[in-house]
């Protein structure tokens, strides 16, 4: 086994690093910024992937297909949008490499192969969509239109981290046109709540759903909403946006419909998205120092049987007793590996599983064999416990339950813990520094206050929690009245 992982509390960016390396999840590829996802880690992307994809058809979107390359042209149709991403756009200039005459074995650009028009590699899909849309709308009776698509986007980050910031990543985007406001704002918040239900009951982690400042939307969008999560260092991640787009991509592409009234009208528009950002939401909200610790929803493997054993024949009478278990459990849904190899020494797969965040693992023997009992340790606890081999099944499709429980239980108490109210300048900035978490203050909603208390302390307005009550109060900078409060934190 390798040398132990960096302690979280001592370096929490070099802990995640090297979890995210040693679990097998993902390492940097020979292209700068950009990541290799390995096979442990799609394996968790899938599930992610698989779970969302139910979702969204079970609130009627369908899956499409759209070109990665985005004609300039187009992409800047809609200014708004065109301006936010600029700085992070890959450009396609040249369609093709021909030998250089000065040194063998070398491509250089051909001058000669310039494209007509540049092409922009997609940093987000609004401009090559909309533009579609204009050919597949004309009536009310093609309305709504539910489009979700699972691609690859590339933004030119300049600081990368794995699975958190990269040139690369893979996401889902849902693009959608509706003939009212009111459709396109329910399309909006309806699917803010899956991206919520979906992190508490299969993350385990615990969001907050809110609405981002104006300083804050996305380019393009008329109002953006948000998940919020906490990672266990105190600093926020946004787990997954919304954007109500009102008819800003309809006007800029010419998406216009004909109304029940028989007039023309821009159709209204959305845009929501989550990424493999969520893998590191997973990593960094439940893992300790000992590796992942995985809710069992998302888990590659959510049970390893490890026997122990000495030659062929001791083998043999435990695998004549577990076989029959392993079948059952995999009959219930249950992904279970048994480990029948005997490469590393039983302490060593241990080790393994562990790093690896495999929620339950089963040891059992000779002796266990003979008092009909085997021996389960739970990773979120580390709690071993000794149980009877009859009505084992059971017994570990209740722990699963169980776990992925406790996971998010432990994290949404981490959560209020370290959610602090705060009403003055002074202990605001006390607080961010001694007692890193959320912040519910009040803000006198002017986009240079924002601004200003970002650029004396590096916290933004995460949200302003949709669940915000009205409140009289004073903006914590400028002491200018406030009617709720929001939540401040420094993030990533």
């Amino acid at each position: 086994m390798s040398k132990s992982l960096p302690k979280r509390s001592e370096n929490y960016s070099e802990w995640y690093n090297e979890l995210v390396k040693r679990a097998d999840l993902a390492e940097n590829s020979a292209v700068r910024g950009c990541m290799i996802i390995k096979p442990y880690g799609y394996s968790i992307w899938e599930k992610m992937q698989r779970a969302l994809d139910d979702m969204f058809k079970e609130t009627g979107h369908s899956n499409a297909y759209f070109p990665l390359f985005v004609p300039k042209s187009l992409f800047e149709a809609e200014e708004t949008n065109a301006e936010g991403f600029a700085k992070e756009c890959a450009v396609v200039t040249h369609y093709r490499l021909k030998n250089d005459p000065d040194h063998k074995g070398k491509l250089i650009v051909d001058p000669n192969a310039k494209l007509e028009e540049e092409l922009i590699v997609r940093p987000t899909s609004e401009a090559i969509i909309w533009n579609t849309y204009r050919n597949w709308v004309q009536s009310h009776r093609d309305l709504p239109l539910l489009i979700n698509q699972w691609a690859n986007v590339v933004r030119w980050e300049m600081r990368t981290r794995l699975f958190l910031r990269t040139a690369e990543f893979l996401w889902q985007e849902g693009h959608t046109a509706h003939a009212t406001k009111e459709e396109a704002i329910e399309e909006t918040e309806q699917m803010l709540h899956v991206y919520g239900t979906f992190a508490e009951e299969f993350m385990a982690v615990p969001v907050i759903r809110g609405k981002k400042t104006a300083n804050e939307r996305f380019a393009g969008a008329d109002d953006t909403y948000c998940i919020e999560a906490m990672m266990q260092d105190g600093k926020a991640l946004q787990a997954g946006t919304s954007h109500f787009l009102g008819q800003n991509f309809a006007k800029a592409f010419d998406v216009k419909f004909t109304n029940k009234e028989n007039q023309q009208d821009y159709v209204w528009g959305t845009s929501w998205g989550v990424s493999t950002r969520l893998m590191g939401a997973l990593i960094m909200a439940h893992s300790d120092d000992e590796g992942l610790v995985l809710p069992p929803k998302l888990a590659p493997i959510q049970v390893v049987i490890v026997p122990i054993f000495k030659g062929a024949e001791q083998l043999a009478l435990i695998s004549e007793t577990i076989n029959p278990i392993v079948k059952e459990l995999k009959k219930r849904g249950i992904s279970v590996k048994f480990d029948t190899s005997d490469k590393q020494s039983p302490g060593f797969k241990f080790a393994e599983y562990e790093l690896k965040g495999v929620p339950v693992r089963l040891a059992i023997g000779a002796r266990d064999l003979g008092n009909g009992t085997v021996e389960i340790a739970r990773r979120d606890t580390k709690v071993k416990q000794t149980y009877p081999l009859e009505g084992v099944v059971e017994t570990i499709s209740n722990l699963l339950d169980e776990i992925q429980e406790n996971i998010y239980q432990r994290a949404f108490n981490f959560r209020a813990a370290n959610t602090h109210v705060i009403d003055t300048w002074e202990d605001f900035v006390k607080t961010l520094d001694e007692q890193p978490g959320f912040i519910s203050a009040h803000w006198d909603g002017s986009p240079e206050t924002e601004e200003k208390i970002k650029e004396l302390t590096k916290a933004t307005i995460r949200c302003i929690p949709l669940d915000a009550v009205e409140e009289e109060g004073k903006c914590i900078l400028t002491g200018n009245p406030s009617s709720r409060r929001v939540i401040f934190a420094r993030a990533y």
